[in-house]
C-alpha cells in the first residue's frame, strides 16, 4: 500500500497532521512542520494556549519560535483547537510524568488514544513522540484498538492503523535549531510505519534518520538522559565530598580535567526539566533489579536541593527577619521552563523552613511566580538589583546571563551561595 505524505488522496491535497499537545515539544514540532508546507492542526486542552497560538503568538519562551509561529498561522498552515480532528497523521506529544512512587504515568497517552480512536478510518499513521518507557507505543496501540476492535495493526489492509515512536532529542533554548538538525531515531511498531514517519520528518529535518523498532527507540531516549544523569550525579556527589573536606570543588574539577581522559561535568543545585530528572526513573521502573547505578544517580541528584538548603539554613537563622535573594527559578539558563526545577524546590523548601524570612525571587524569564510560590506570604518576585541590594544572603540557583555578568560590587558585604560555580571559580 503506497503512502505519499503530501499526496495522500486522489484529490492531491496535502496530508493533514494533528499534533496532540502543544507544549515545549508539540508546538515547535507543529510549527516546523507547518513551515515546511504541511497542513497542521494543533490540539491542546488549554483554551488559553489555543487562543494565544491562533493569534500568532507563543505561550512560552523559546528563541526563534515566535517568528515561525506567527508566519505559519498567518499563512493558514497551522491552527489550534481543543477538539481532536480527523487527520491522516497524528503526532502525540503529551506529558509523561511519574507518580509518587516514581513509576511512569501513562494516563495522558491513554487519554490521547481514547480521543483519537473514534475518528480513525484506517491507514492513519500515529506517532508517539512523548518520552516514555519501553512498551508505551504498544500501550497506545492497545488503547486505541480496545476502543476500535474493527481496526488492526496487521499491515496492508484498509483497516490497518500504523504506529511509530520518534523521540525528540532537543535542548530547550535551541529547540528550533536542533529540531531541524539533530539526527532522528525512528521506531517502527508495525508495517511501514517507520518509513512513513521518516517521510514526514524529512520535510524539515536534515539530520540522519536511524531506523529501529519502537521499543529500542523508546529505550534509546531514556538511555541518553540516564547517561547524562549518571555523569551529573558524579559531579554533584563530588561537590558534597569536597564540601565536607573544605575543598573548592570547582578548582578540584579543573585540576582533574587536565587528565587527557577525564572530563568531569560541573555540579549544581540538582537536576531539573522534564527529561534528565524524569527519564531515568522510567528505566528503573522497567528493570528495577538491573538499574542500580541509574537509580543511585537519580537519588544523588534528587538529594542535592536539600543539601543546598541545609548549607544555607544555619546562616539564615542567625539573622533576624533575614532577607534572601534567590537568583533564578528555571531548570536551566535563559529559558522560562520551571518543570522539575531544583531552584524551585529550593525556594519552596526555604519558604517552609524560614517562615519569617523575606525570599526575593529573581527570574527574568517569567512575569509571575508559579502557583505554589505565589500563594506564600514570604516569597515575592523582584527586580535583580533591588533584590540583591535588600538581601542579607544571595543564592545563585540558575546561571542566567543576567547573573553571570553581575557587577561584583553588588555582592559586597553579602553572604553568597554560588551553586553554579559562576563566581566561586574565581
Amino acid at each position: 500500500m503506497e503512502h505519499n505524505l503530501l499526496n495522500v488522496s486522489t484529490e492531491g491535497h496535502r496530508a493533514s497532521v494533528a499534533v496532540i499537545g502543544l507544549g515545549y515539544i508539540g508546538l515547535p514540532t507543529a510549527a516546523v512542520l507547518a513551515s515546511a508546507g504541511a497542513n497542521v492542526i494543533g490540539v491542546d486542552i488549554n483554551q488559553e494556549t489555543v487562543d494565544v497560538i491562533n493569534a500568532g503568538r507563543v505561550p512560552f519562551v523559546e528563541p526563534d519560535m515566535a517568528t515561525t509561529v506567527a508566519g505559519v498561522v498567518s499563512q493558514g498552515n497551522l491552527r489550534a483547537t481543543t477538539e481532536t480532528p480527523h487527520a491522516e497523521i497524528y503526532i502525540v506529544a503529551v506529558p509523561t510524568p511519574f507518580t509518587e512512587d516514581k513509576s511512569p504515568d501513562l494516563s495522558y497517552i491513554a487519554t490521547a488514544g481514547i480521543q483519537i480512536a473514534p475518528l480513525l478510518k484506517g491507514t492513519e499513521l500515529i506517532i508517539l513522540e512523548s518520552t516514555a518507557p519501553p512498551g508505551a507505543t504498544e500501550f497506545l496501540a492497545e488503547t486505541i484498538l480496545a476502543a476500535r476492535p474493527d481496526l488492526t495493526t496487521e499491515p496492508d489492509t484498509s483497516h490497518t492503523v500504523y504506529f511509530a515512536h520518534c523521540p525528540e532529542r532537543v535542548l530547550p533554548g535551541r529547540i528550533m535549531i536542533e529540531m531541524r538538525t539533530n539526527d532522528r531515531i525512528i521506531g517502527t511498531l508495525n508495517g511501514n510505519a517507520g518509513e512513513r514517519a521518516r517521510d514526514l520528518y524529512q520535510l524539515f529535518c536534515t539530520g540522519e534518520f536511524l531506523m529501529t523498532d519502537a521499543r529500542t527507540a523508546e529505550l534509546s531516549k531514556l538511555t541518553e538522559n540516564a547517561y547524562r544523569d549518571v555523569n551529573i550525579a558524579f559531579a554533584n556527589e563530588l561537590s558534597m565530598i569536597a564540601d565536607s573536606l573544605g575543598i573548592n570543588v570547582w578548582e578540584l574539577i579543573t585540576l582533574a580535567n587536565h587528565h587527557p581522559r577525564v572530563n568531569i561535568l560541573q555540579p549544581g543545585p540538582g537536576v531539573g526539566g522534564h527529561c534528565i530528572a524524569v527519564d531515568p526513573w522510567f528505566i528503573v521502573a522497567t528493570a528495577p533489579k538491573q538499574s542500580l547505578l541509574i537509580k543511585t544517580a537519580r537519588e544523588v541528584n534528587d538529594s542535592k536541593p536539600e543539601f543546598i538548603v541545609n548549607k544555607l539554613l544555619p546562616q539564615a537563622r542567625r539573622i533576624d527577619k533575614v532577607k534572601i535573594a534567590a537568583l533564578g527559578l528555571a531548570f536551566k539558563p535563559n529559558i522560562d521552563d520551571l518543570r522539575e526545577s531544583s531552584a524551585r524546590q529550593i525556594v519552596n523548601h526555604l519558604a517552609d523552613e524560614l517562615p519569617s524570612a523575606s525570599i526575593m525571587v529573581v527570574e527574568p524569564n517569567v512575569e509571575e511566580l508559579p502557583a505554589e510560590l505565589a500563594k506564600r506570604t514570604n516569597v515575592v518576585l523582584m527586580d535583580r538589583d533591588m533584590a540583591i541590594d535588600a538581601a542579607d544572603i544571595v543564592i545563585l540557583l540558575v546561571d542566567h546571563n543576567e547573573f553571570v555578568h553581575l557587577e561584583p560590587a553588588l555582592l559586597t558585604q553579602k553572604i553568597v551561595h554560588d551553586t553554579r560555580g559562576v563566581w566561586a571559580r574565581d
